[in-house]
């Protein structure tokens, strides 16, 4: 698929499916309930997840509260480590200053003239704070650069307008803006289309290392077949160390993907388009959210330090056989711990695990949101399986707020979620 002008699986609508408001809600799907054949998909006795064993009476109490409206088109929602700042990216590539309700007219970081953002889901995609920026000031970003000239082109010898590239600048203690010239960039990703980009970054509060969530590089059905190819970085989890260069400008950690052939960076596979996926903050338990071609929505789980998995793309999508007729060989397919129909939406995007204080009975609930319905869902693992499940819509979104780009935590831990109209709420309790 080659959406105009979305995010693709986001911020614009898919052009070959119609837009869902308010949601069709059809249940929520066991993982693993659709059996396939070598010739077909068949239904395994699917039921609807139970709306119990997750976010408990509390859901009737919930409510999204407005912060801020004014942000362009924005992308990600960051704390600043160590202080009540909100730093949010937007698509065209900068990184705005919220506190106290208030966005500051600088921005924190500006990269306008380096990042292309007219491809729909192309633009300043990720954002990710060393584990010791209080102390050294190191951060990260990944977003899709523009045709570069002069001195800029040759520092980039090799990088095409559209390629996704990650960088490390640097901040000055306490300083509210960081100067673009501290760039230093890791590496660059080839992107074949403008679409599924993935883009996310964070470092894994277990290790310590950086991980880097790429997208299959575009199209339709992923036609390079790059989700099952270890050989190319698109469709993949890659996990990097930032603190040594043995690679460079990087170094690869010990427990990364050791197959035959495959590039070093690897941790995990089978991605599509991996639009946002997280750490929970208290046992390094890794949620991604991988946004479906023409049927499923997926969350894929996978407990701390358990790389090497293969989540399945262009093999499967969901629990459903993505091309029936091309026998379907799911062996070795980690499955997702929770999927959804394109009854109930279009394009998934991840949050995070809850771990505020403000509201404790949704401690350990991950929540996550479809773009083009308006449907915010919660899931609770319970040792390493699905332990409940529950579309909360009705209570946390009544008005049918659509369009969510992606969700944030502050430094207590509470949970925000943005539009890419340009607003951005916060999850609070009556």
């Amino acid at each position: 698929m080659a959406p105009p002008a979305r995010f693709s699986n986001h911020p614009t609508p898919h052009p070959e499916r119609p837009r869902l408001v308010p949601v069709a809600r059809a249940g929520l799907l066991i993982a693993g309930a659709l059996a396939c054949s070598a010739f077909a998909c068949s239904d395994g006795g699917s039921s609807a997840l139970p709306a119990t064993g997750d976010v408990g009476d509390v859901v009737e109490h919930l409510h999204l509260t407005r912060v801020v409206d004014g942000l362009d088109r924005p992308t990600f929602i960051s704390a600043l480590p160590g202080s009540d700042v909100l730093l949010v990216l937007e698509q065209g590539g900068r990184v705005r200053w919220l506190e106290d309700g208030q966005l500051r007219a600088e921005p924190f970081l500006d990269l306008s003239d380096l990042v292309q953002s007219s491809g729909g889901e192309q633009g300043l995609l990720g954002l990710a704070f060393h584990p010791s920026f209080r102390d050294n000031g190191r951060f990260f970003v990944h977003y899709s650069t523009i045709s570069q000239v002069g001195a800029q082109a040759a520092a980039q010898a090799g990088v095409r307008a559209g390629d996704g590239v990650i960088s490390e600048f640097s901040r000055s203690a306490g300083a509210t803006s960081v100067d673009a010239s501290t760039q230093r960039r890791l590496l660059s990703v080839a992107q074949p289309y403008s679409n599924h980009n993935g883009g996310m970054l964070a470092f894994s509060p277990r290790d310590g290392f950086l991980y880097i969530g790429l997208g299959d590089g575009g199209s339709g059905g992923d036609p390079q077949g790059n989700g099952q190819n270890l050989d190319a970085w698109l469709g993949k989890m890659l996990r990097i160390d930032v603190d040594t260069r043995d690679q460079g400008e990087y170094g690869i950690p010990d427990g990364n993907l050791t197959s035959s052939g495959a590039r070093p960076e690897i941790w995990s596979y089978g991605l599509r388009n991996p639009w946002r996926f997280s750490f929970d903050p208290d046992n390094g338990d890794l949620y991604i959210a991988d946004v479906g071609q023409n049927a499923m929505e997926e969350v894929d789980y996978e407990p701390r330090g358990a790389g090497g998995r293969n989540y399945g793309w262009n093999t499967m999508e969901g629990s459903r056989c993505y091309e029936p007729t091309s026998g379907c060989d799911q062996s070795g397919i980690t499955p997702p711990v929770l999927e959804y129909s394109h009854d109930s939406g279009c394009s998934i995007t991840g949050g995070y695990v809850y771990r505020g204080r403000a509201i404790p009975d949704l401690r350990g609930v991950y929540f996550y949101a479809d773009y083009c319905s308006g449907l915010i869902g919660t899931l609770r693992m319970q040792d390493g399986a699905l332990g409940g499940s529950r579309d909360i819509t009705a209570s946390l979104n009544p008005d049918g707020i659509t369009d969510f780009t992606t969700f944030g935590t502050d430094s207590d831990g509470e949970l925000y979620v943005a539009t890419r109209g340009g607003s951005i709420y916060r999850v609070e309790a009556d």
